[in-house]
């Protein structure tokens, strides 16, 4: 068994979990969670916290114990404190909008790009070069980080495109004849 699935899943004040069968819900002043737990893994409610318990010996069910107790933990931080991913564009022209739920980006194509936002996440752009992903979510809030950046990632010879905050981009020597 993981041995992080040993210590308890703690609960802070202000969120409440509630566990019905296979299913257990987070709620928090950021939003509620919902998680499906699978068979091997059973989860206890004590005065400690969550404890996640692993119902049987083998590799599957000791490998879900420490993945659900993580994923625990990350619901308990999305619903009190929330998850945020930072983005930069880099390049001349390049621009970023947020208009309610879609995000407008203007990355170098001949044509501007409508993404829109799904439930949950919140985009907020400080700067026309600055994207600001978050919500409860860690899984949701980097996927949708990640499709953003997608659109143009950065290219190894002049850094131009969408990246991470703090992400560093190896550059490339231009060919020589």
């Amino acid at each position: 068994m993981s041995r992080m699935a040993n210590s308890p899943v703690r609960i802070p004040k202000g969120v409440e979990a509630a566990l019905r069968g296979s299913e257990i819900t987070v709620t928090g002043g950021k939003g509620n969670l919902q998680l499906a737990l699978p068979v091997e893994v059973q989860v206890e409610q004590g005065d400690d916290g969550l404890r996640v318990i692993s119902r049987g010996n083998s590799r599957r069910a000791n490998a879900m114990t420490g993945t659900i107790h993580s994923l625990l933990r990350n619901m308990m931080v999305g619903v009190s404190e929330g998850f945020e991913k930072k983005l930069e564009l880099r390049g001349v022209g390049y621009r970023a909008r947020a208009e309610g739920s879609k995000l407008n980006l203007t990355v170098g194509y001949s044509h501007a790009i409508n993404y829109a936002v799904p439930a949950g996440v919140k985009v907020v752009t400080p700067s026309q070069t600055e994207i600001v992903v978050s919500g409860a979510d860690k899984q949701q809030v980097g996927q949708v980080a990640a499709e953003i950046r997608m659109f143009r990632p950065p290219e190894p010879y002049k850094g131009k495109g969408i990246r991470y905050v703090g992400e560093r981009v190896f550059s490339k020597e231009a060919k020589k004849k």
